[in-house]
């Protein structure tokens, strides 16, 4: 990741409830944001298994599921905890938080 890239606006953080996925776009990316434990999370926002948008997924604990085959990843990481989607984990975004907005930049796992 270039340190020169710029970061981008994706969300007010009051638009983000605890428990419940945010669907956003990322310039022409799908991503969803998440909060647990106080904590912003940015993954991107297409399930890897099959085209489902995670943000009407479900988020238990530190995980969000998929809506179409219940596939699981940890909102941390990104990775594939269970479900179909075995072999593909989510790409995850830094994340930073300037005053009320959510703002992330290029990926940095996938």
């Amino acid at each position: 990741m270039a340190e020169t890239e710029a970061w981008q606006r994706v969300a007010a953080l009051a638009d983000i409830a605890p428990g419940a996925p945010f669907g956003a776009q990322y310039g022409e990316r799908d991503v969803v944001l998440a909060v647990h434990d106080g904590q912003v999370y940015a993954l991107a926002g297409i399930c890897p298994h099959a085209y489902a948008l995670m943000c009407d997924g479900f988020i238990t604990g530190a995980e969000i599921e998929c809506p179409l085959h219940a596939a699981a990843f940890e909102l941390a990481t990104g990775k594939c905890l269970t479900g179909p989607a075995g072999t593909g984990d989510l790409a995850i975004y830094e994340v930073r938080i300037e005053g009320a907005d959510v703002l992330i930049r290029s990926c940095i796992a996938a």
